[in-house]
């Protein structure tokens, strides 16, 4: 999966918003509140992203319905590990990544890992860099035995 383009990612931002099947002419119609779009643009770019896998379809009558295959969330967590992948040293880009979140996201990392992730390091065996926090406050991060 690769990142969305421009006008796929304003496309997909209104099928997200709808959370239900939606027609293009629907998607049209909220995009038209801020552009000057054509009908067949807008089914253009609904069809790619059909064929590639993002959005799936339902004939109704003589149109489509499309719905998102996955949530926002899901695929933004799927476009993350592909640039993870792509790291030389995934530990290294993972800190950094650390690095740049604000305490408060950190914490939902801390919870998520079942509390693995620590600010002192105790919370695994391997050794990790420091960080600072998005307010300058020095961290440790380690994300338990994983690496």
């Amino acid at each position: 999966m690769r990142q969305l383009g421009p006008l796929e990612a304003v496309v997909m931002a209104r099928v997200w918003a709808t959370d239900r099947p939606v027609l293009v002419r629907e998607v049209l119609e909220q995009i038209q509140r801020e552009r000057n779009i054509a009908y067949t643009t807008v089914m253009t770019v609904m069809d790619n992203l059909h064929r590639k896998g993002v959005l799936s379809r339902e004939q109704e009558g003589r149109a489509y319905r499309y719905r998102a295959v996955r949530s926002r969330e899901e695929h933004t967590a799927e476009l993350m590990g592909e640039v993870l992948a792509t790291s030389g040293d995934r530990a290294a880009t993972l800190m950094h990544f650390v690095q740049q979140i604000d305490d408060g996201e950190l914490e939902t990392l801390r919870k998520a890992g079942g509390g693995q992730l620590s600010e002192d390091g105790g919370g695994g065996h391997h050794p990790s860099p420091s960080t600072r926090s998005a307010h300058g406050r020095r961290r440790e991060a380690t994300f338990g035995d994983q690496q």
